[in-house]
């Protein structure tokens, strides 16, 4: 029996008709609105001046974001089936492709924005970035889709060069921590939005439940990375002596304290969804706080773009 899917008396799936369509909708655009007002809203009453295209480019940043964690999610949610015993056959059909094309776009237009436009070292490193999230979408349609892997990574790797160019301090390890807290993000944010749509598909309560379990396990993983590398690359940008007055007086520091509160909400849905998951009769009841956390998440992905198109506080 189905116990993701509604049904009604006769055991027939019940439609939902359009409402699910028209709530995401409405969530897609009150996430939009995070980055494009974002900026103004941060640097109010803070002395600084944001820039003038620094909503369009705090929602490209989203977007790219988005859409890594969509192709990665896939992936990710894949392997993990591969581990469930007698796994039922029904899969969700896939949404890399549209994603690579929203990454293609975002960071297309990503790098015309740069000072210098594509001429200039984040020009260069948006144009990769476009270029590995084409070449994404091609590996998508063809029969070995996990061959996305490799320009999946050199999206991650190049946003990495593009958060921390040669002028900062320690650039190298700058990038390090960046690429493993992108890395774990879209593994931890994708993933569950995958793993919800595989249940979907799935008839086998016992095979659901396993990979929901799987996944919580590999996620707790996944949040300690996030956390770990978050909290270093934070510090390294935000002088210890004064990170707690930033904190509240600076346009970054402001959202970065948005962002830790957001994630510190996705933390406690995390554990409610995993509490019902071993202690409910119905392990899929922990579908039902899964899904608030996956809005969550998106949040956390909107509040992420809106952080890379601010400015850094000064270090006195």
């Amino acid at each position: 029996m189905t116990l993701i899917r509604p049904t009604d008396a006769t055991g027939s799936i019940r439609r939902t008709g359009p409402g699910r369509a028209v709530a995401l909708l409405v969530l897609v655009g009150l996430a939009a609105l995070v980055p494009l007002l974002g900026p103004s809203v941060a640097a109010h009453g803070t002395g600084e001046a944001a820039a003038a295209d620094s909503g369009v480019v705090a929602l490209l940043r989203t977007l790219l974001f988005a859409a890594l964690c969509v192709q990665v999610g896939e992936l990710f949610a894949a392997g993990l089936t591969r581990w469930v015993p007698a796994t039922p056959p029904g899969r969700p059909i896939s949404w890399a492709p549209y994603a690579a094309v929203v990454g293609f776009s975002a960071a297309a237009a990503a790098g015309e924005l740069a000072p210098h436009g594509h001429g200039s070292r984040g020009g260069v490193l948006a144009l990769l970035e476009a270029i590995a999230f084409a070449v994404a979408g091609l590996c998508a349609l063809t029969r070995r889709p996990n061959r996305q892997l490799w320009p999946l990574a050199a999206v991650i790797l190049a946003e990495a060069l593009r958060a921390h160019p040669p002028t900062e301090s320690t650039p190298l390890i700058g990038s390090g921590l960046t690429v493993a807290h992108l890395t774990c993000s879209a593994l931890w944010a994708g993933g569950l939005l995958n793993v919800l749509r595989t249940l979907r598909r799935w008839d086998d309560t016992e095979a659901g439940a396993a990979l929901l379990g799987l996944y919580a396990r590999v996620a707790a993983v996944l949040f300690a990375g996030v956390t770990a590398t978050g909290l270093c690359s934070s510090l390294r940008r935000m002088p210890s002596e004064a990170a707690l007055d930033q904190l509240t007086t600076t346009a970054y520091g402001r959202v970065l304290l948005a962002k830790v509160l957001v994630v510190g909400a996705v933390a406690l849905l995390a554990v409610w969804a995993r509490t019902r998951l071993r202690r409910a009769p119905d392990p899929l009841a922990a579908c039902s706080p899964a899904r608030v956390e996956i809005v969550a998440l998106g949040v956390v992905v909107a509040v992420s773009g809106l952080l890379t198109a601010l400015p850094l506080p000064i270090k006195g």
